[in-house]
């Protein structure tokens, strides 16, 4: 039988997604990429915010019409089923089997039945009564969960040239806007032999750059070892032969810790590279939301993480629009970014979510409001975004190559370079990635000369296009 797969959400959620392709390929099912060719059609979903919710109801609606041609099985699972299961049964009958990620280590008990040919109406029903053990298994029972998980034969998806790391599961942190600990459960940290274990299983497979992911990559290591131990990890990481860049992403700024910032200074292996979520700056909404840093250790973090680290690249997300959130609080946020002057920027209105502190705050904010508050931030950081990149012009870079393409071609150059002032193309032979840029979240950089994909070059970079660099090997 063949398989098809549709991954919807953060990388957290793909790496579940590439252990169950693992767990077909395992059992023999071929996996195929057009959902016309599926026997068996896979969604994997997204339940974190409205938006998410709306992408993963249309994404099963549009493959449940595969239906009526190939597909014989419609199987949800993810976030989206953790959350709302026996709804979306009643809901949607066109799909066969609802998999909460509290069951993944039963999963293929589940497929084997539903492909035996059980009745959908007596594989619901087992499904129903066991959702009071399914919610205690959610809640109490995650290491079991990490340790029954297949990661060392999941396959990687993201095609060769980097690969992401899952070291956690879980969240502790309860910020009064998310979700995420009432879907994913508790913080639990997976056990550094079992990460090395996996890390040396994809470098022997050719990959060159490992991404480090969890709900808070910084704390890492609390629960088992009773103190961060990212640090201690990524140095352990950066001793397996033939790892070259190693990132980790999602770091809370209370949690980063010196021992941390020291690693990533002196470790070459290490992208200079923090990715932290701050959401906001003002001491009231930041207590508000729960957080546990405030404006003044969040502006300190920052001139120390640039003072400690040359180069250190520095991406943050913002919030606008939280309940209770006024002009005034909103004036301090915006004269935040235009003092931090942050390398990479991203913004988002709030989202209400149900079952969360701040759905029951008063004085939610109007969404005009919001959309006015992220219009104008996002304005701004454009502008700071420019600066940036302009820095780089002259500079040599380290470059990932990721793709050549079949012949030269073009792009359209931004329209206050200096550089190209009299064209408007820039002819490039490859796309790659500096130390900058995550893949799938930031730019990267167009290249002018000839270079297999998956292999390191030098590049002068030349010109910048928004979030983009362009550059010559050297």
């Amino acid at each position: 039988m063949k398989v098809g797969f549709i991954s919807l959400g953060c990388s957290k959620n793909l790496v579940d997604t590439e252990m169950m392709i693992g767990l077909f390929k395992k059992n023999n099912f071929e996996i195929v990429n057009n959902p016309q060719q599926a026997d068996i059609i896979v969604i994997n979903t997204c339940g974190f915010i409205e938006p998410a919710k709306e992408e993963a109801i249309n994404t099963i609606l549009e493959m449940a019409e595969y239906k009526n041609q190939n597909c014989k099985y419609l199987i949800v699972t993810g976030c989206l089923a953790q959350r709302y299961k026996e709804d979306l049964i009643k809901e949607l009958p066109e799909v066969d089997l609802f998999i909460k990620f509290s069951e993944y280590d039963t999963i293929w008990e589940q497929i084997k039945q539903l492909i035996n040919d059980k009745t959908e109406e007596k594989s619901m029903a087992k499904q129903a009564n066991n959702n009071t053990k399914e919610q205690r298994i959610t809640t109490d029972n995650h290491i079991s969960q990490n340790e029954k998980l297949d990661f060392l034969n999941r396959v990687i998806s993201t095609g060769d040239n980097f690969a992401y790391i899952r070291i956690a599961e879980g969240c502790n942190n309860f910020c009064t806007f998310c979700a995420i600990p009432y879907i994913r459960g508790r913080f639990t940290s997976r056990k550094i032999e079992d990460i090395l274990e996996e890390a040396k299983r994809l470098v022997s497979k050719g990959y060159k750059e490992l991404i480090i992911i969890a709900q808070d990559t910084s704390k890492y290591g609390v629960d088992i070892y009773g103190k961060p131990m990212l640090d201690k990890l990524l140095h352990k990481i950066s001793e397996i032969d033939g790892i070259e860049w190693i990132r980790f992403l999602y770091t809370y700024p209370e949690t980063i810790t010196d021992e941390l910032i020291q690693e990533v200074k002196n470790n070459d292996k290490i992208c200079k590279y923090f990715d932290i979520p701050m959401q906001h700056i003002s001491d009231r909404i930041l207590k508000k939301m729960n957080r546990k840093s405030t404006g003044e250790s969040i502006r300190n973090l920052i001139t120390k993480l640039r003072k400690e680290i040359p180069g250190v690249v520095i991406r943050s997300t913002l919030m606008v629009g939280f309940p209770g959130e006024t002009e005034e609080d909103f004036e301090e946020l915006y004269e935040f970014v235009k003092w931090a002057k942050l390398d990479k920027l991203g913004c988002f209105a709030y989202s209400k979510e149900e079952g969360t502190v701040a759905s029951r705050m008063e004085n939610q904010v109007h969404p005009m409001t919001k959309k006015r508050r992220y219009n104008k931030i996002m304005a701004l950081q454009q502008e700071i975004s420019k600066e940036n990149m302009k820095k780089h012009i002259g500079k040599t870079l380290k470059v990932l190559v990721e793709n050549s393409t079949a012949g030269n071609e073009y792009i359209n150059v931004q329209e206050n370079s200096e550089k190209n002032s009299n064209t408007n193309k820039f002819e490039y032979d490859c796309i790659g990635r500096t130390y900058m840029d995550v893949p799938d979240i930031d730019g990267v950089i167009y290249i002018k000369g000839i270079a297999k994909p998956n292999t390191f070059v030098n590049c002068k970079v030349t010109d910048f296009k928004e979030y983009d660099l362009m550059g010559e090997i050297k």
